[in-house]
């Protein structure tokens, strides 16, 4: 359904830092910098990328926002979170943990990142 997804970012290295640490528990390689200094991870599906704003004003958060990633296990989840919360991020919502929901069980753990943006790991359970 996606191509991409940016989020804004203050600083591109604290950001970078912590999303090469979280996503590196799912997996993924450390992102790169390209020329213009937006950082970029790829996947087979996407690709997921942080920037400071173009219009020079400071990244903020999405009052609502939040942006998900599959985690393969409720292991990989709690690996995901505590990566962040060493990395700069701050939890955020319920602990980490299964929740109800109407397409069934999930296990969720949710962040803010060095910017405040809303992020979680998601597993769903079966």
């Amino acid at each position: 359904m996606f191509s991409h997804i940016m989020l804004g970012a203050n600083d591109i290295q604290a950001s970078k830092k912590f999303y090469d640490a979280v996503l590196g528990t799912l997996g993924y390689k450390p992102g790169f910098i390209d020329e213009k200094g937006r950082c970029f991870y790829a996947s087979k599906t996407g690709t997921f990328a942080i920037t400071e704003p173009i219009d020079g004003e400071p990244a903020c958060h999405g009052n609502g926002s939040t942006f998900g990633f599959i985690a393969a296990s409720a292991d990989d989840a709690n690996a995901w979170h505590e990566a962040g919360l060493a990395n700069g991020g701050t939890t955020c919502e319920e602990p980490p943990g299964e929740r109800e929901a109407t397409a069934g069980k999930l296990y969720l753990a949710y962040l803010r990142d060095p910017s405040g943006n809303k992020i979680c790991a998601c597993h769903r359970v079966r």
